[in-house]
């Protein structure tokens, strides 16, 4: 039976290339991300050695509307952040470059937490954290001290 182990890459399509191409360039610059290739002048994709990301020109009748969340297709797409500080960073990123924030950053469920916020043509994006608290809260368990009272 085959396995899946990860996501190799996704790729979507964008109203204005190069309208995209700078947003995208910009966010995966501070985001770590490097241009693995670039294709034709419609098509760029970047890496940061695990995730890979394609943007490319949508054709004429694609670029006749701009993606509605809500209707069939893709939902959002969420990068999974070093920690809450990195989450804290980017929405401040975010901020300074003018990107619609959907969502501010907080906790949404659970020792979850996100921003989200939409690319150019609406298309949902989030960066976030799980289980930061939890993991800290192993870290600082002391291990219970066994004594059973016999002196060697």
């Amino acid at each position: 039976m085959a396995r899946v182990v990860g996501i190799d890459h996704i790729s979507i399509r964008v109203s204005d290339f190069e309208k995209s191409k700078a947003f995208y360039s910009g966010l995966f610059a501070f985001l770590g991300f490097k241009v693995m290739d670039e294709s034709g002048g419609d098509a760029i994709g970047w890496s940061n050695g695990k995730t890979r990301y394609w943007i490319g020109q949508a054709d004429a009748q694609g670029r006749k509307h701009k993606h509605r969340i809500g209707e069939v297709g893709l939902h959002h797409y969420a990068f999974q952040l070093r920690n809450r500080k990195d989450v804290d960073d980017l929405e401040t990123y975010l901020k300074k470059h003018g990107v619609t924030i959907v969502d501010r950053a907080a906790e949404y469920y659970q020792d979850y937490y996100a921003v989200y916020f939409l690319d150019p043509d609406g298309l949902k994006l989030e960066g976030m954290k799980y289980g930061e608290k939890h993991a800290r809260a192993e870290k600082e368990k002391t291990p219970r001290e066994t004594h059973t009272g016999a002196e060697a």
